[in-house]
């Protein structure tokens, strides 16, 4: 038969089983497996229905990820798919795991659906800039209507079984263990009870007279929301299809839909992210299999808006935390800020009353150091201030057993630094959640020069257990994201001097795909504190240092930003919306004068390349430095710590695709005119636009 798909019999009943972990994803020898086992079920006179299940933890899970880039073979899923359709014997489809994109597009094709409670569905292909390319826009909708498919296909979420039975997905849920039995005995029900098998392609009852305005309402609320994204707007259109024309025709619309959507670069980008995503979990030079050290009890100190985000990151995992603050004042305001979030989350659905207690409950307080002693992880969340940082390891130091992990919250400190408070060194690691903690999904862990590699392991399987995208770098101020976030920044702050508006230069970065501009981040975050660590930095002779700037005047005249009412822009009461403010105006204007500035004319163009190139050439340089191991994990960090947009891979996927040596032409032509460092083109970029290379292929 094959190897990874099996036909057997029970009773009268055939079973069509797929064993090709982990997940039992579609590939050429699982397609041809499913053609061949169906078309044994179909000659098996002692079989009059069939059932069609998975070994393992999962249903089919969708295509194979060893395929993508390549050629298909024959056959093709929706061959697979119409096969099933076809069939003249009843197939009920038994799941359990996930059946996501093509693997619910096999189970659609079924003329019955049985699940475990367990159990999800989902078409998730938009995400990665596709749409279900197997029928899934055509018989989806036919099961549930226009506007559940719509909303499953264009958000890509999965459903649970509980959900997916109440929209007519499924047809029967079950609380068992086994979804093979569970087929078993809804397939004796078809036989005994006479059920119509009827294939969910003849089914128009759902779509029948459907409203035009249903779609021209939803392409209004995607242009609002998604406007730049390709894939959700063909979504859109292969739903249509399903509700404007016959089945045969519809399932053509779909298949020229799928393949603009392969043609588009927003694919591209899209499949970039989710594989580098994956591969940043696979440390270069950490040995597979590493042993990580147990953590069972984490501490935070500080209870200031990261700390707190911090301790709620591991209470949601269900790891007790011990939070500590120098008063009880503070203390008091942390644990209220966090009872706060989660009261807030229970009134949007997302959890229940008694999760919200069960997590406060697993938070504990205390204002002593010595509560810290049987902590495996404390991470430390206080004032980005040298002193103060090596003034608590040293302190932790003496307290803390041996064997647990030091971790510093620090976004730009050097991590080697604060170890040497310590004794211990090889404990000490940076992990560098991003605000706000509990809702970004970033962890930049940071190795030291003497971290231990189970150390390092550990933070990285610490990342995985509480939900974060982990990605290890190495010790550099900022990072790599902060480094290279600074470079942007110092770019940004000079258009203005130069005469570009704070909002124009934030509408061309949210025009690219960021979700705010660099000023609106700044008054989000704070101005107050960049300018602090930039006065840091100038006490201390950094040569890098940024000189005192229009910027700087606004945090000493008090303007921090959104939590002040005022910063880059203003804020009306009770809104985050940011408005261009006269007296900021007049402040830049102020200073172009003080400094003998006369303000250009300065173009969209100019100002996407300085404040993107400059960042590529920066990227070019950490990967020098072997600050990141690879340029994916620098696509990672900015995806999804800064929001670079994920269609377009990160910064150093995308400058591959704009081409490296348009890209080196314009920073040697921004070098000769502007000067600095930021501008000295990095070799590496050098290199690899000379050869043809791109970042990826290091």
């Amino acid at each position: 038969m094959s190897k990874v798909v099996h036909y057997a019999r029970t009773g009268r009943t055939g079973v069509i089983t797929v064993e090709y972990p982990p997940v039992n994803a579609l590939g050429i020898d699982v397609r041809t497996g499913l053609i061949r086992a169906l078309e044994a079920g179909l000659a098996d006179d002692g079989a009059d229905v069939l059932v069609l299940t998975a070994a393992g933890r999962t249903f089919m899970a969708g295509a194979d990820i060893r395929e993508f880039g390549k050629p298909q073979q024959a056959p093709g899923l929706p061959e697979v798919v119409a096969r099933f359709d076809a069939s003249p014997k009843p197939v009920v489809a038994a799941i359990h795991g996930t059946a996501l994109g093509g693997g619910l597009e096999v189970a659609l094709a079924c003329h019955f659906r049985v699940a475990l409670r367990s159990a999800k569905v989902g078409l998730p292909e938009v995400k990665l800039g596709l749409l279900p390319g197997a029928g899934g826009t055509q018989r989806l909708p036919r099961l549930v209507g226009v506007r559940n498919a719509l909303d499953m296909i264009v958000g890509g979420d999965p459903v649970p079984a509980a959900a997916a039975l109440d929209m007519g997905i499924l047809d029967v849920v079950e609380d068992g263990e086994s979804a093979l039995e569970a087929g078993l005995r809804f397939a004796e029900r078809v036989r005994t009870e006479g059920l119509p098998a009827r294939p969910v392609s003849r089914r128009d009852e759902k779509i029948a007279g459907t409203d035009p305005a249903v779609f021209a309402d939803y392409r209004a609320g995607l242009a609002k929301r998604a406007a730049a994204l390709f894939s959700p707007h063909r979504c859109v259109d292969a739903v249509e299809a399903a509700a404007t024309l016959p089945f045969e025709e519809g399932l053509k619309r779909e298949r020229d839909l799928f393949l603009a959507c392969m043609d588009s670069p927003q694919r591209a980008g899209l499949i970039h992210a989710f594989f580098a995503e994956r591969e940043a979990a696979k440390v270069p030079g950490l040995p597979a299999g590493t042993a990580t050290r147990p953590v069972r009890q984490v501490a935070v100190i500080g209870a200031g808006t990261m700390g707190g985000g911090i301790a709620m990151c591991f209470a949601n995992a269900g790891i007790p935390v011990r939070l500590l603050e120098v008063t009880q004042e503070a203390l008091d305001r942390g644990l209220a800020a966090v009872r706060r979030n989660y009261e807030a989350s229970a009134a949007k659905g997302r959890i229940s009353a008694a999760d919200v207690e069960a997590r406060i409950g697993l938070i504990h307080p205390t204002l002593s150091y010595d509560d810290l002693a049987d902590a495996d992880l404390v991470i430390e969340a206080a004032f980005e201030s040298m002193e103060v940082k090596k003034a608590i390891f040293a302190t932790l130091d003496r307290v803390c057993r041996p064997g647990a992990i030091l971790a510093t919250n620090t976004s730009t400190l050097d991590v080697d630094e604060i170890a040497s408070a310590t004794g211990r060194p090889q404990d000490v690691v940076g992990m560098h959640f991003f605000s706000p903690a509990n809702v970004m999904r970033l962890l930049e862990n940071v190795r030291g020069r003497r971290t231990a590699e189970d150390v390092a392991a550990t933070v990285m399987e610490v990342a995985r257990r509480i939900g974060k995208v982990g990605v290890l770098v190495g010790v550099c101020y900022g990072f790599v994201g902060n480094r290279m976030l600074h470079q942007r920044g110092r770019e940004a702050i000079a258009l203005v001097e130069e005469g570009a508006s704070p909002a124009q230069v934030d509408r061309v970065l949210t025009g690219f795909g960021f979700p705010m501009g660099q000023f609106a981040m700044l008054d989000l975050a704070g101005i107050d504190v960049g300018w602090r660590i930039r006065e840091e930095r100038r006490k201390a002779g950094d040569p890098d240092a940024l000189a005192p700037n229009w910027l700087d005047r606004l945090a000493e005249q008090g303007r921090f930003g959104q939590k002040t009412g005022a910063g880059v822009y203003r804020y009306e009461a009770g809104s985050r919306k940011p408005l261009p403010d006269p007296e900021v105006e007049s402040l830049i204007a102020a200073w172009r004068a003080e400094k003998g500035i006369t303000p250009r004319t300065v173009s969209d163009r100019e100002i996407l390349e300085r404040c993107l190139y400059v960042m590529v050439n920066e990227g070019a340089k950490i990967l020098e430095e072997g600050i990141a191991a690879r340029a994916l994990d620098i696509d990672v960090v900015w995806i999804h710590g800064y929001g670079f947009p994920a269609y377009r891979g990160g910064p150093m996927f995308w400058a591959g695709q704009v081409g490296l040596p348009a890209v080196l032409e314009a920073v040697e032509r921004y070098h000769a005119t502007l000067g600095g460092s930021p501008w000295q083109p990095a070799a590496l970029l050098q290199r690899l636009a000379r050869e043809g290379g791109r970042f990826g292929d290091l």
